[in-house]
């Protein structure tokens, strides 16, 4: 994956954020995590057209504005099928940056925030955000504390049995360590006997571990170490991606592995302290997940991501975040 795709174009410090929450690492690990004030890039351009440059066709600039603004209905949505009338419930794990995270107000977002945001507002909703642990985020939309999930879940076959999934992005799997890999970590070979850091119900743990019932059942990289005669790879999981990112810096585990946007977002805001390893593994499509009994909100939600995808503000928001290497031009699997 090519580093340039990360730009930093946010307010964020994951790590800065969890740290109060992790007091057995704060001493070593808080210092030098401090947040990135960077002014959003897609509210400049609005401030551009001058009407005072030219008077007389000062009412031009107003019909450029329509074709970005969204189209006013796409779809509409039974009321049956929302958790809360008028409003689109989206449940997200956050931090996960630069997918999800909190801004310096405290605010949800990210890209995938924006593309929930865009799809509410062409469905007539208005989004609600809702913080969820991500090994349990599939149970809390199936348990009805929202309506979708967007929070860069991989499409599996174990999730595609409890839930359908909207194809929106993609992603590989990558590794980040300390500025220099001092432990020369390249390869997947070099990950054994090492201590890698993951959160809880990823496909990163599955790639780790292999998994039974996943894609990576029989091909662990755990197990590749130990059938070559080397040490088993150290898995260390944590409930938050950001607690993983901060075991990284206080030394707790070798290396972080994450999906590649994080990884190497991470890397971008941080260059005195992190790089990436140049290992990038398992490119795979990411899905809006809907429940198995709600197809009209599939369809709708399905009907606004293709129209932000035809009409370019889908691209336009991947790109407000590095994240458009990533993009797709089609909801189809």
């Amino acid at each position: 994956m090519n580093q340039s795709r990360f730009r930093l174009l946010g307010v964020i410090a994951a790590a800065a954020i969890v740290a109060s929450a992790c007091s057995s690492a704060s001493a070593t690990a808080t210092p030098t995590l401090t947040p990135l004030v960077t002014p959003t890039p897609m509210a400049t351009p609005a401030a551009t057209p001058t009407p005072a440059a030219t008077p007389t066709p000062a009412a031009t600039p107003s019909p450029t504005a329509t074709p970005t603004a969204a189209p006013s209905l796409v779809a509409t949505v039974p009321t049956d099928q929302l958790v809360l009338p008028g409003k689109l419930v989206i449940c997200s794990d956050i931090p996960y940056p630069p997918q999800e995270f909190f801004d310096a107000q405290s605010n949800p977002t990210g890209s995938d925030i924006d593309i929930g945001a865009e799809i509410a507002k062409r469905l007539g909703l208005q989004m609600e955000v809702q913080n969820s642990v991500f090994d349990t985020i599939i149970l809390a939309l199936t348990g009805g504390k929202c309506d979708i999930v967007i929070s860069a879940q991989n499409i599996t076959p174990d999730r595609l049995k409890q839930v359908d999934m909207i194809p929106y992005f993609q992603a590989g799997q990558a590794f980040l360590v300390q500025k220099g890999n001092p432990l020369g970590i390249k390869t997947t070979t070099d990950l054994c006997g090492k201590a890698v850091g993951a959160e809880t119900g990823t496909t990163e743990v599955d790639a780790l571990n292999g998994t039974a019932g996943t894609d990576y059942a029989g091909k662990g990289l755990s197990a590749a170490c130990t059938k070559a005669g080397k040490a088993a790879i150290n898995v260390k999981t944590f409930a938050k991606d950001s607690d993983a990112l901060l075991a990284l810096q206080s030394g707790q585990v070798d290396c972080y592995f994450s999906d590649s946007p994080v990884a190497g977002y991470y890397a971008v805001q941080h260059p005195d302290q992190f790089e990436l390893a140049g290992l990038t593994l398992n490119v795979a499509k990411e899905g809006i997940s809907v429940g198995k009994g709600n197809p009209k909100l599939e369809s709708a939600v399905k009907a606004a991501l293709q129209s932000m995808m035809d009409d370019g503000s889908y691209l336009a928001i991947l790109k407000k975040y590095g994240d458009d290497s990533g993009a797709l031009t089609s909801t189809n699997p």
